[in-house]
C-alpha cells in the first residue's frame, strides 16, 4: 500500500502551514464522525506512518487517509449504465426512467444498485454503493454515487450547505404567466398517505423559469434550493400547473408514459481537489416526443 499515491483507497493532503492533525482535517471538511472512524481503525497517516489525533504537523508533511476495501450484498446484474463521469471518488450516472434505485420488496431485481454492483465487480472496485442524491423511479437524470466514505461525506456536506446547484426540466399543464418566479411553500408527508407529500410547515424553496410556452402547456427550467420529497411535483400542482403525466399529483398522459420531470444539470465541487465539476445531459426522447405533440396542437 503506497500511502503517498492517491487512488481509490488513499486520499493525500499536503500541509501548507503548521497545525495539529485533528484541526488540519477539520479544515479539510472531514467530519468528526468520519475522523473518529478512520482514527479508530488506524487509517490516518502522517508521512506514511500511523498518527495520533494530537500529532503536530509541519509545512510539507503529507497526511493520508485510507479507505479499506468493502463489499455489498446486491445481486450482480449486467446493465447498460449511462455513465456521465467517473473518477476515484465519484460515479455520475444518467438514470433512465422507470428504474428503481434500491431493491425493495416489490423490486428485488433490475434496480440501479444491481447494475452498479455488477459494474464495480467487473472492474475490481471493492466499494459499497453510496447514493448521495435520490430520484423517483419515473424521474430521469443525473444521479451521484460516492465510491468511498470520504466522497460521500464531502458531497453530502455540500448538499447540507446548499452549495450544490441542481436544475430540472419539467413540462407542466397550462401557460405559466410569469417568465420566472419562486415558490416558497413548506412541504410535509401527507397524513395517512404512503407516497404523497403535501403543503406543510417544513421549508421548501423552488425557482422556475419559462423556457417555452405551448397552447396548453409550458416547458420550465427549475432550480431547487431545498430537497424535500416530491418538492417540484407538489409545488407545481399547488400553483395550478401540475406536471404532465404525473399520475400521483395530476393524471396520466396519452403522450408520455411518466411524469415529465428530469434532473438535467448538476454543479458540485470535487471531493479531493475542490475544483468545480459541472454536468449537463440532453433532453430524453420521450420529452422531445411530448413537446413535438404540444407544438403541433
Amino acid at each position: 500500500m503506497n500511502l503517498f499515491e492517491e487512488n481509490e483507497e488513499i486520499v493525500v493532503f499536503k500541509v501548507e502551514k503548521e497545525d495539529n492533525l485533528k484541526s488540519f482535517l477539520f479544515l479539510k471538511d472531514i467530519s468528526g464522525r468520519l475522523f473518529k472512524k478512520l482514527y479508530r481503525k488506524k487509517h490516518i497517516y502522517i508521512n506514511g506512518r500511523p498518527s495520533k489525533s494530537n500529532s503536530k504537523l509541519k509545512k510539507g508533511d503529507l497526511v493520508s487517509i485510507y479507505m479499506e476495501e468493502e463489499s455489498n450484498d446486491f445481486e450482480l446484474q449486467k446493465m447498460d449504465l449511462d455513465i456521465v463521469y467517473e473518477d476515484h471518488d465519484l460515479l455520475i450516472l444518467n438514470k433512465k426512467p422507470y428504474m428503481v434505485v434500491h431493491p425493495t420488496k416489490s423490486h428485488t431485481r433490475n434496480t440501479l444498485s444491481n447494475g452498479i454492483a455488477y459494474y464495480f465487480n467487473e472492474r475490481g472496485i471493492n466499494r459499497k454503493i453510496r447514493f448521495v442524491n435520490r430520484l423517483d423511479m419515473n424521474t430521469s437524470g443525473i444521479l451521484i454515487v460516492a465510491k468511498n466514505q470520504f466522497a460521500h461525506q464531502q458531497i453530502s456536506l455540500q448538499f447540507e450547505n446548499n452549495t450544490v446547484e441542481k436544475k430540472y426540466r419539467a413540462v407542466v399543464e397550462g401557460q405559466v404567466e410569469d417568465e420566472e418566479g419562486f415558490i416558497d411553500l413548506g412541504i410535509v408527508k401527507e397524513e395517512g398517505a404512503i407516497e404523497r407529500s403535501a403543503i406543510g410547515d417544513k421549508s421548501a424553496l423552488t425557482q422556475y423559469k419559462v423556457t417555452e410556452r405551448y397552447k396548453d402547456a409550458s416547458l420550465l427550467d427549475i432550480k431547487l434550493f431545498t430537497g424535500k420529497t416530491h418538492q417540484i411535483r407538489v409545488h407545481m400542482k399547488e400553483i395550478g400547473h401540475p406536471i404532465i403525466g404525473d399520475s400521483l399529483y395530476n393524471k396520466e398522459s396519452d403522450h408520455i408514459d411518466r411524469h415529465a420531470l428530469e434532473s438535467y444539470y448538476l454543479k458540485i465541487k470535487s471531493p479531493r481537489t475542490k475544483e468545480i465539476l459541472e454536468f449537463s445531459i440532453d433532453m430524453p426522447g420521450d420529452f422531445k416526443k411530448l413537446i413535438k405533440h404540444l407544438k403541433s396542437t
